[in-house]
């Protein structure tokens, strides 16, 4: 860090904190206008998507708040330490009440002041002198102004600013292979998987689930009978395939088990309601289904597997007879949706076997995937805080 020396984020740049809330009130919103800014161009880094305007009477009296070419902008509250820089020629406009505006003086490069309030070091500062919680309000001016940053010479700045965007582009040019890269595995396996059922070969049938089994469904559990708590998952459809919220007795899932229908294990049980044809294998451990919401068939399995059935399951179309999206499933529906399958269930686990390798096979180069760009991101940070730590060498980044 030779020649660098260090100054208080005041000493390099003026800042306006966004109006008190009660400045920029509903009504006197506009539908066109001068452009109001808002947390999600500091969030998203853009400057085109103005939700809210006010009209020029109303600019003139908070034109302390005006927005320009070249000042840097940051998230405030909820999400906040989030940067942008405000390019040329946006719409004339203000910051509300979420922003905080930053202007660069002469002696700092506005896209090194940028980088640095985007490093672990400032991020991590802000954080302690906001509080330390995730979700919190940044702390004042005055305590901004205190925080320390390295000052370079300006060519140093601009040397650094110069390794830090071919960096990153580099990055992103490496994340953006890897995003391919993950979405061609999953499209892989997914493009084979529907070959599958559409290149049916000889043996195959084509059959209703009704030919398969009936329809069933579990006993109604009325609200008095639940708990918070308790002993046996009752799993409604918004916890279908989550973790459940609500639990009835011992008592009453033996008798209900006992005396009215309820899946076997390996049954695949459906969602009737909401988004329909959910599924979620019955795994044998103690639950309760809600009824009309959650049901399955009665699978015997002489004709077909049930790993089978909840395979197909995905390409069923569940509304045969309508023609339409539907909001509800009733057993006319499910006994008239049609599924083909081969004959021999031989070849039915032969099927099943090929798709388990591949989906192995697929998710490890997912995984192998997911790996790469969350190590791209720690390389990012990496070289952020080498930067600003003066290690910064030559041009040369690995990814």
């Amino acid at each position: 860090m030779k020649n660098w020396g260090k100054t208080k984020l005041g000493d390099v740049c003026s800042f306006v904190r966004g109006p008190f809330g009660g400045s920029l009130k509903k009504n006197i919103f506009k539908t066109e206008g001068c452009a109001v800014y808002e947390q999600q161009h500091a969030i998203y880094d853009q400057f085109d998507d103005i939700r809210y305007f006010i009209d020029e009477v109303k600019f003139n009296e908070m034109k302390r708040f005006e927005l320009k070419s070249g000042d840097l902008i940051m998230s405030c509250s909820g999400t906040m330490g989030k940067v942008a820089i405000v390019p040329e020629n946006i719409q004339k406009g203000i910051i509300n009440q979420a922003l905080l505006k930053l202007t660069p003086s002469k002696k700092i490069s506005t896209v090194f002041l940028k980088l640095w309030m985007q490093s672990e070091n400032f991020q991590e500062s802000l954080k302690e002198y906001s509080g330390g919680a995730a979700i919190q309000n940044v702390a004042s001016v005055a305590i901004l102004k205190q925080i320390e940053i390295p000052l370079p010479p300006l060519p140093e700045q601009q040397r650094i600013v110069s390794i830090l965007d071919e960096a990153f582009a580099a990055i992103a040019k490496a994340k953006a292979n890897a995003e391919q890269n993950l979405k061609n595995a999953k499209e892989l396996f997914e493009s084979y998987l529907q070959g599958v059922f559409k290149e049916k070969g000889d043996g195959w049938v084509e059959k209703t689930l009704g030919e398969i089994g009936s329809p069933k469904m579990c006993k109604r559990i009325f609200k008095e009978q639940t708990t918070a708590t308790g002993d046996i998952p009752f799993y409604k459809i918004g916890t279908f395939g989550k973790e459940p919220d609500a639990f009835i007795s011992k008592e009453i899932f033996d008798e209900f088990r006992s005396k009215y229908s309820f899946p076997k294990k390996g049954d695949v049980l459906i969602s009737a309601s909401g988004t329909i044809g959910r599924r979620v294998r019955y795994d044998g451990e103690p639950a309760y289904f809600q009824d009309s919401n959650i049901v399955w068939i009665d699978n015997d399995e002489k004709q077909v597997l049930n790993d089978y059935l909840f395979v197909i399951y995905e390409f069923c179309n569940w509304s045969p007879s309508k023609g339409a999206t539907i909001s509800r499933l009733y057993n006319s529906d499910l006994t008239s949706v049609k599924i083909t399958f081969p004959k021999s269930k031989e070849e039915q686990k032969a099927i099943l076997y090929q798709l388990d390798t591949l989906r192995a096979e697929t998710q490890k180069l997912e995984a192998l995937y997911q790996k790469k760009i969350a190590d791209l991101e720690e390389l990012k940070k990496s070289i952020l805080q080498k930067a600003f730590s003066g290690e910064l060498g030559g041009r040369d980044v690995e990814v």
